[in-house]
């Protein structure tokens, strides 16, 4: 236990330390449920596109093993070297329950049409077009998932330091201080009984020399 002096002022400067302690623990309580809250909200949002991913994921190959299984290697490499573009995002922020969080948004769609792809509509067959199609879907749902996902683990770090925080004050701090109390009250109350017990030796000698006084007078 650390240095501590066992006086009066010292112990209701431990109790107010105990008070300000308990107070913070009770905010970051509510901090952290809020959080989780929110990080449970952001989990099933983060489930929903996880599956929306997969699933044109696995919608694209089919396309792409179509196309070129008809098609043949040769038509698709040249509308890959025709198709021409970028994929744009803004990067943004936001706080939830004063974290800071990253926004992860699309500067523009990334799904385009046959007549932007920068091939020619006529030389290529609907099986390329649609593969092309499926995998700028996929473009679309990585753009949000990355959004999500991103504020998924801000979150989640939050709530981790803020929990932290909460056992830190709960099974540290808060503990410490009440031994610290603990041990001011004892000494001040051995302080005390000491005090009394001179105080009463000093009264029996001054009645007794009280006493003998009066004997020797009579």
């Amino acid at each position: 236990m650390e240095e501590v002096r066992p006086t009066r002022a010292e112990l209701l400067e431990r109790r107010s330390q105990i008070q300000l302690a308990q107070q913070g623990m009770d905010l970051l309580k509510q901090k952290r449920d809020a959080l989780l809250i929110e990080f449970m909200g952001v989990m099933d949002e983060t489930l929903r596109l996880s599956e929306s991913l997969q699933k044109n994921v696995s919608e694209a190959q089919y396309s792409l093993a179509v196309a070129k299984a008809v098609d043949g290697t040769v038509a698709l490499r040249s509308a890959g070297m025709a198709t021409k573009g970028e994929v744009v995002v803004d990067m943004t922020g936001t706080k939830i329950m004063g974290v800071s969080v990253p926004v992860v948004t699309k500067g523009e769609s990334p799904i385009r049409t046959s007549f932007t792809r920068g091939y020619a509509v006529t030389g290529i067959s609907s099986r390329v077009d649609e593969t092309a199609d499926k995998f700028e879907q996929i473009l679309d749902v990585i753009i949000e998932y990355a959004d999500i996902e991103t504020r998924l683990k801000r979150l989640g770090e939050e709530i981790q330091k803020t929990n932290r925080r909460v056992n830190a004050l709960e099974q540290v701090t808060v503990p410490q201080l009440k031994e610290q109390v603990s041990y001011i009250r004892q000494t001040l109350d051995e302080r005390a009984r000491e005090d009394l017990f001179r105080l009463k030796k000093v009264k029996k000698k001054i009645e007794r020399k009280k006493a003998a006084a009066q004997g020797g007078g009579s």
